[in-house]
C-alpha cells in the first residue's frame, strides 16, 4: 500500500497481525525493540509519547524505510486543522493512522479527504471509539448514556459513512462492530493480553485467539512483548496461539 511492506489480510501469518507499541521517550530503546521485532510482527506503534519528545526525525529514526508503522496520534481538532494534519503527517509513511470518532462527522469527512490525495501512498485512516481505559462509569461521568458497546457501535457506523477505513476498538466490542459494520471494516483491537501475562490497566481486554476468533484484524500488543526477557520469544509463542485459531 504504501511501501513499507504492507501485507494484505488474506495472505497474512499470525504473527503479522501483531502491531508493538513502543510506549517510551528512549530513542536507542525504540530503535534496538523494532530492529530486534523487524520480521516478526506486522508492525509498530508510536504514539504521543514518543512524537511529543522527538518529532518527525526520532520517528524516522525508530522506524527506517520498511518498518510498518501505526502512527497512534488520535487527531481531534477542527476540521481544517486534523486535515492539515494528516496531510503534514503522510510525509513519515505510515501504514496506518488515527483520529478520534467524537470529532464528528465534518472532522472524519475532512481527514479521508486530506488522506486520499496521497493517492497509492495513503495510510489506512482509523477512528479511535472508545479508550480501552474507560468502562461504563467513566463513560456515564463524561455525560454518556450509552454503555460502552453502544457507544462504540454508534462512533464506528459514523466514521464508516465518512468513508475511515476502521476504528480501533476494545475487545469487547468486536462482534458487535463486526456485525453492524461488515467484513471489509479494519478493526484494530488494543487491550490484548496472553492468559499469561498481566492485565496492567487495561478494563477491557481479550487474549490474541480470542479476538482473532471474534473477527479482529490487528492486534495492538505491549508489554507482554516490550517487557519480557526475549520479546521475539514472547512474539512466537502469541504467533503460535493465533495459528490455533
Amino acid at each position: 500500500m504504501n511501501g513499507r511492506g504492507v501485507k494484505n489480510l488474506l495472505v497474512m501469518t499470525p504473527s503479522d497481525r501483531i502491531l508493538v507499541p513502543l510506549d517510551t521517550t528512549d530513542v536507542s530503546w525504540a530503535a534496538n525493540l523494532a530492529e530486534r521485532l523487524r520480521g516478526y510482527v506486522g508492525g509498530i506503534k508510536l504514539g504521543k509519547e514518543f512524537i511529543s519528545a522527538h518529532g518527525p526525525e526520532g520517528v524516522r529514526q525508530v522506524a527506517g524505510d520498511d518498518q510498518p508503522l501505526f502512527l497512534d496520534v488520535k487527531f481531534h481538532d477542527i476540521p481544517n486543522t486534523v486535515a492539515g494534519a494528516i496531510r503534514a503527517i503522510g510525509a513519515l509513511r505510515p501504514f496506518m493512522v488515527n483520529v478520534h470518532a467524537c470529532g464528528g462527522r465534518a472532522m472524519m469527512e475532512a481527514a479521508v479527504a486530506a488522506n486520499d490525495k496521497a493517492g497509492d501512498a495513503r495510510p489506512l485512516i482509523l477512528a479511535v471509539t472508545v479508550l480501552t481505559s474507560l468502562d461504563d462509569d467513566d463513560l456515564m461521568e463524561l455525560g454518556v448514556s450509552s454503555n460502552a458497546g453502544e457507544q462504540a457501535v454508534r462512533l464506528a457506523r459514523l466514521a464508516q459513512d465518512c468513508g475511515v477505513d476502521g476504528v480501533v476498538c476494545s475487545p469487547k466490542e468486536i462482534t458487535l462492530l463486526r456485525d453492524a459494520c461488515g467484513p471489509d471494516f479494519r478493526l484494530v483491537v488494543p487491550g490484548i493480553r496472553p492468559m499469561w501475562s498481566s492485565t496492567n490497566d487495561q478494563k477491557r481486554f481479550a487474549t490474541p485467539a480470542d479476538a482473532v476468533a471474534m473477527g479482529a484484524d490487528y492486534l495492538v500488543i505491549g508489554r507482554p512483548i516490550t517487557n519480557a526477557n526475549d520479546p521475539v520469544a514472547a512474539v512466537t509463542r502469541i504467533g503460535e496461539e493465533l495459528a490455533a485459531v
